[in-house]
């Protein structure tokens, strides 16, 4: 199978993650919460230590562009650190905490921490790689081509299946390669009937390499 560009979360090192938690606040939020605006000021890096919660942009016409779907151990607010505005709007997906850091104690941690400093880089390329996929997806395939290839990016390798777990949702799979979730259901109706993927409760497998072409 083709190997994309890996869209499988990158939590950070847990004993920095304990070690950071220490030096913030923990915060806790219902689902669909709105943390960060897009624009907005930001003086302060997050954590997330339970949940999961969308990254997108909110267009002029009032559609979403999800760039990322991010967990526990994951990091949000980065931008902070070149103390510009917040490059994109963040909601939770489902109950969150949070550690809620200061810009300047973690300015401050990194310089004693580099080994740190050099994972978050390495985090931060990993991101961009993904992006600059997603806008060569979004002006070179197909709506077709965009699924498969959010697919298999997300998909690690389970008894030698590739599984995308946990299983995301048609609505921001089509919010994520920009086609409507009728789309993207009516294509993995059929990748479903070819026999290529199998969707569980919770997971999707992909059994056999999909087709080039839809």
């Amino acid at each position: 199978m083709e190997s994309p560009v890996s869209l499988i979360p990158r939590p950070l090192p847990a004993h920095h993650v304990e070690a950071l938690t220490a030096l913030g606040n923990v915060k806790g939020y219902p689902r669909n919460a709105v943390i960060l605006n897009e624009g907005d000021p930001g003086d302060t890096v997050f954590v997330i230590l339970k949940g999961r919660v969308k990254v997108f942009l909110n267009g002029e016409d009032g559609k979403e562009l999800l760039l990322h779907i991010r967990g526990p151990g994951e990091h949000f607010g980065e931008m902070a650190l070149d103390y510009g505005p917040r490059g994109a709007s963040i909601m939770t997906l489902e109950p969150c905490r949070f550690a809620v850091i200061p810009r300047e104690a973690m300015e401050a941690y990194l310089l004693q921490h580099p080994d740190l400093g050099l994972a978050l880089i390495r985090l931060l390329i990993g991101r961009m790689r993904a992006l600059t996929q997603t806008v060569g997806d979004l002006a070179m395939l197909d709506v077709y081509g965009r699924v498969v290839r959010l697919m298999q990016g997300m998909a690690c390798s389970v008894d030698g299946v590739p599984t995308v777990h946990p299983k995301p949702t048609q609505a921001d799979m089509a919010r994520q390669v920009g086609a409507s979730r009728e789309m993207v259901s009516r294509i993995f109706r059929d990748l479903r009937s070819g026999g290529y993927i199998r969707q569980e409760r919770d997971r999707i497998l992909i059994v056999r390499q999909p087709p080039k072409g839809w």
